[in-house]
């Protein structure tokens, strides 16, 4: 009787320790499986889609998306134009906003907005990156 009290206890805490190395592990395991499907950060994102009309223009394709991410598409404050030339750059590698990409209420808008960013733009494409 004493050998099956003692079997079950050790039993017992074998089956508490395994599940407390368990439920430690469950937040690593959880925080593997959502990096797995990690969603892409916007900018990271536009760049990938960037830099293949990139390439073969500039010596460095990703470094050239960034900056008119973070340069020419930042000055632009409205987000249906800023939108549009975020979309426009990654499909071709140039600022390009098509009309039916925003309202119609701002296609009068398209222009200014080469204005805006024409300096950023072509600081990014044609000054040496800076370390």
């Amino acid at each position: 009787m004493l050998l099956r009290i003692c079997s079950a206890a050790i039993l017992a805490s074998l089956a508490l320790v395994g599940s407390a190395q368990a439920q430690s592990q469950l937040p690593l395991e959880s925080m593997q499986i959502r990096s797995l499907y990690r969603v892409p950060e916007p900018r990271d994102e536009f760049v990938r889609q960037c830099a293949p009309h990139m390439l073969g223009r500039w010596a460095h394709p990703e470094a050239v998306c960034g900056c008119l991410h973070d340069h020419a598409a930042a000055t632009v404050d409205d987000p249906d134009l800023r939108q549009a030339l975020l979309r426009g750059i990654s499909e071709t590698g140039v600022p390009t906003i098509e009309t039916d990409w925003v309202p119609p209420s701002k296609q009068n808008e398209i222009g200014p907005t080469f204005t805006k960013i024409a300096k950023p733009t072509l600081q990014c494409m044609f000054e040496p990156i800076s370390n």
